[in-house]
């Protein structure tokens, strides 16, 4: 049996970081994932997927998303039946959050630090290059290619 779900979507809330009575953190959280395809004529569907992390996971969330970070999570879809309030039989669905990884451009997820562009170098430039900045080796016939 096979149960993997992986998505990639934007948080529609700040995660929350909570524990539970014995101690354990846990997080809940919708993530908003547009569907890949759109009818003509219509505007593009949005699907909003609940999930839930636990442990370390709950933690790197809670840390490190807000409301509209971008986020790629693996997990298994899980269901379960509870009561509410009114003592009327619910049935919810969510993800049960395996592992959690940033998909968005720093700024997006606000992980950039201060003064980290003053010591970013530019990347070298190849196109200048000439034949005198090669040497050929000898012996390359041991070369797997």
């Amino acid at each position: 049996m096979l149960n993997n779900v992986v998505i990639m979507g934007r948080l529609t809330a700040d995660p929350e970081l909570r524990q539970t009575a014995s101690g354990i953190e846990v997080t809940s959280f919708c993530v908003a994932v547009d569907r890949g395809y759109v009818r003509q004529g219509e505007e593009r569907q949005t699907d909003f997927i609940n999930c839930v992390a636990w442990r370390q996971s709950a933690k790197f969330i809670s840390s490190y998303f807000r409301k509209g970070s971008m986020i790629a999570i693996t997990g298994s879809l899980q269901t379960r039946n509870y009561e509410d309030k009114t003592g009327a039989k619910r049935t919810a669905t969510e993800v049960i959050v395996n592992s959690a990884s940033f998909c968005g451009s720093k700024a997006e997820t606000g992980t950039s630090s201060a003064g980290e562009s003053a010591f970013s170098a530019p990347a070298p430039s190849y196109a200048t290059g000439s034949a005198s900045d090669f040497e050929e080796l000898a012996g390359d016939d041991d070369l797997p290619f």
